[in-house]
């Protein structure tokens, strides 16, 4: 299949991220030995022994000329510049090193884009491990009728043998230009001779060294995910419920025709970004696999292939299944798609709009989104959108909601059309189903829930770092109309999804899951830790044991770790932003402008929180860079703060939660964590800043210290003041003893003058 745009943008994306690895130390780029191709005058055996050389600039050129006319062809180039420097080089060298973390890099980025097909698990045909294994299986093939005649199998050996060109090159001291075969190399003939029948994956999935945007997660994390992901149930798709009624074959047309013209504000034809999606595809866990795109749903709905207005309904909602799929979440093509969809629920509701068709909240029910709305009692203007509890005026309250195939129930996530930004659409819990008795909006059906805010939607300290696909729950409750509804989500607790995956039909593998750990308070820009999960969702479902139960995995996964996306270099609009986190800390926050009363402020939470981000997860290099001020992060370009992206290596957890055994030991413990209103009266370990817990109250013994020095010492020094003692006495024989009264004062003036004068007699002269 050809390289789509998405693709190709993907490959360009893992390419980024090979060539932006550092070592851990140094900080030295990892791919700087493999961008171009080894000097063929220098190193001549090289052509010799590798099949295929390959650099990374050659893969990159060839993607931006488009000569791949398959993603996995680049996959492979991207993998031989590494299986051929594995190879070439010693397995104890610097390169090779580089070149087995790398490999593990490229294979981890490859799978965590859906875009792209899944990697092979075996080495290319092409790479000098099988080559080489081929040929010289070949060769004792043939030697063998002849083995008792003639040493062969030794001579074929060394025919395959590489001359030895040693290399005094230092890895980091190279030149970028160098290549591959560097470190004191010692050419080798090929030591894995396996049979010709076994697939051979060379050099694995390694843990990588730390790169900015990756955590504590490695490749054997990944496969223990994969593992139970693909065991778990399927989705069967779009159930037969809620889908329009009385849509006739004219009215058909004219909705499809209408998706496909309609243009935005700025004139651009959204249905662009539809078209670019292929009618056939084998996107990974879709509920369905035929084939669908929106010329093909037009030329149906044209020929009246459609017999009932339930089938054409239940197609176009697959076809916007299929793309928001198909697009990564976060870009504007899956932002266009999302648009695209309101519009149609819109077109298809019981009041579809009248043309034109234009919105400023692109077709969404609320007029802002998070971040940017404000609660309702606060609000003097028209983002008066949320409130702080659930409102039950005015509308009665049903179990669920059959909405274009899916059943939405109380506890239920969902993913809900954001006016402010379509790209990333609202993430919310379900607290309340109901149906409006209100005179102007009777019968319409509407959800009431819990706004989650994404990173991005937040205002954070820049070295913060946040668990891949991050929420925050909030205090905003929101009601959506059953239109502004995109599609089912799942969200877990932290504690849970580390030890495993939601069951059905909370969650099926290929919908979003998001992962929440903390509250945030967008009036104060703080977060606090969630201590009791139960008490974020509803109070119907919180004593339930089946909510949401979980399929273990073998042992607790952490979740990848990246920074802030306003320092990930990439340009991003939204309605976050970066702290001050030293003002922040010391309470100096400033005020929201969306805050209409005065809060204490939290100086002991709010240094948690900064103490939490430097310390827990990331620390600083050495030469922070001042964050800007707590503005609104439009646009806002941040190169300035990469460095805080640096990970530093893991410690050892000594805390009482690890010494219990960790998540696997506990089951369903319960983990809080210390206020810091309690925490400042206790001592703190000096090394980890962790309070210091003890398991009983102190003993009031007297402890005689240990001896520092040995017995032989110590005899030598007891002698030595011994002789001191016995010379000081010898000494201060004719000398008076030492008074122990107080010393007289010394005298005054006056004295001295009376006692000169009765020494000189004067004392005695009358005075006249």
């Amino acid at each position: 299949m050809p390289v789509t745009a998405a693709q190709k943008s993907a490959i360009e994306d893992v390419i980024r991220a090979l060539t932006s690895a550092t070592s851990r130390r140094v900080k030295r780029r990892l791919a700087d030995m493999f961008m171009e191709l080894v000097d063929k005058e220098s190193w001549p055996e090289y052509y010799e022994v590798i099949p295929q050389p390959r650099c990374i600039n050659g893969v990159k050129a060839n993607l931006a000329q488009n000569k791949y006319k398959d993603p996995l062809d680049a996959y492979q180039d991207l993998s031989l510049v590494f299986l051929n420097a594995l190879y070439y080089n010693e397995p104890g060298s610097q390169i090779s090193k580089d070149a087995t973390t790398l490999k593990g890099i490229l294979e981890n980025e490859w799978r965590q884009r859906s875009v792209l097909p899944a990697p092979p698990t075996s080495a290319p045909s092409s790479s000098p491990q099988k080559v080489h294994a081929q040929k010289e299986h070949q060769e004792r093939a043939a030697a063998q009728p002849t083995a008792s005649k003639s040493p062969t199998a030794p001579q074929t050996q060394k025919s395959l043998s590489k001359t030895s060109a040693p290399s005094p090159m230092n890895v980091d001291t190279t030149p970028q230009g160098s290549s591959q075969p560097t470190e004191a190399t010692a050419a080798k003939s090929p030591e894995r001779p396996p049979s010709p029948d076994v697939e051979v994956d060379i050099g694995g999935t390694p843990e990588p060294e730390v790169v900015g945007h990756d955590g504590a997660r490695d490749g054997e994390s990944d496969e223990i995910v994969r593992q139970l992901e693909k065991g778990l149930p399927r989705w069967e798709g779009l159930a037969d419920v809620g889908w329009a009624e009385d849509i006739d074959a004219g009215r058909m047309v004219d909705i499809v025709v209408t998706i496909s013209k309609y243009r935005d504000e700025s004139g651009n034809r959204l249905a662009v970004s539809l078209e670019a999606v292929p009618e056939e595809t084998n996107i990974p866990d879709l509920s369905f696999n035929f084939p669908l795109s929106l010329r093909l749903v037009e030329s149906r709905a044209r020929m009246q292939y459609y017999e009932t207005s339930q089938a054409f309904d239940k197609e176009m909602s697959q076809l916007f299944l299929k793309a928001r799929r198909w697009y990564e979440l976060g870009t504007e093509p899956y932002g266009n798609v999302l648009v695209l969809q309101r519009l149609y629920q819109a077109l298809t509701s019981p009041n579809p709009p009248q043309p034109p068709y234009s919105s400023a909240t692109r077709f969404a029910a609320l007029p802002a989104g998070p971040g940017n709305a404000k609660p309702l009692h606060a609000s003097e203007g028209e983002n008066g959108v949320t409130t702080f509890r659930v409102s039950l005026k005015d509308r009665k309250i049903i179990d669920e909601i059959q909405y274009k195939g899916w059943t939405v129930r109380l506890a239920d996530w969902l993913h809900l059309s954001n006016p402010d930004d379509p790209s990333r659409p609202i993430v919310g819990q379900v607290f309340k189903c109901y149906q409006s008795q209100d005179s102007q909006r009777k019968g319409q059906l509407g959800v009431s829930v819990s706004w989650y805010y994404r990173p991005e939607q937040t205002f954070h300290p820049a070295s913060r770092q946040f668990w891949e696909k991050e929420v925050f729950k909030t205090s905003h409750f929101a009601d959506h109309p059953i239109e502004d509804i995109i599609e089912k989500v799942a969200c877990q607790f932290t504690a849970r999804h580390l030890r495993g995956r939601p069951r059905p039909p909370f969650w099926y593998p290929g919908w979003p899951l998001y992962v929440c750990d903390s509250r945030y308070n967008d009036r104060d820009r703080i977060f606090v830790k969630i201590k009791n999960w139960n008490s974020c969702i509803p109070e119907e479902v919180r004593k339930k044991e089946e909510f949401m139960p979980i399929y273990p995995f073998e042992r607790p996964v952490v979740p990848r770790s990246h920074p802030s996306p306003f320092v990930s270099g990439h340009k991003i609009k939204a309605p976050g932003g970066i702290l001050d986190a030293p003002e922040k800390a010391e309470g100096e926050k400033a005020e929201p402008a969306t805050a209409t009363r005065k809060r204490p402020q939290r100086k002991a939470a709010a240094k948690a929180e900064a103490d939490r981000a430097g310390s827990t997860k990331t620390v600083p290099t050495s030469n922070p860079v001042a964050a800007p001020a707590a503005t609104p992060a439009y646009g806002y370009s941040s190169q300035a703060y990469t460095q805080y992206a640096q990970h530093i290596p893991p410690q050892e957890d000594r805390s009482i939660y690890a010494a219990a055994g960790g998540a696997s030991a506990l089951n369903n413990a319960t983990v809080e964590e210390l206020p810091s209103e309690t925490a400042r009266y206790f001592d703190r370990d000096p090394e980890t800043n962790e309070v210091l817990w003890f398991a009983a109250p102190p003993v009031d013994i007297v402890h005689t210290p240990p001896p520092r020095h040995s017995l032989k010492y110590l005899a030598f020094l007891a002698r030595k003041r011994k002789k001191a003692q016995d010379a000081d006495g010898a000494m201060a024989v004719d000398e008076e003893a030492p008074s122990s009264k107080r010393q007289r004062m010394p005298p005054t003036v006056t004295e001295q003058l009376e006692t000169l004068m009765k020494e000189h007699g004067l004392d005695q002269l009358p005075v006249s």
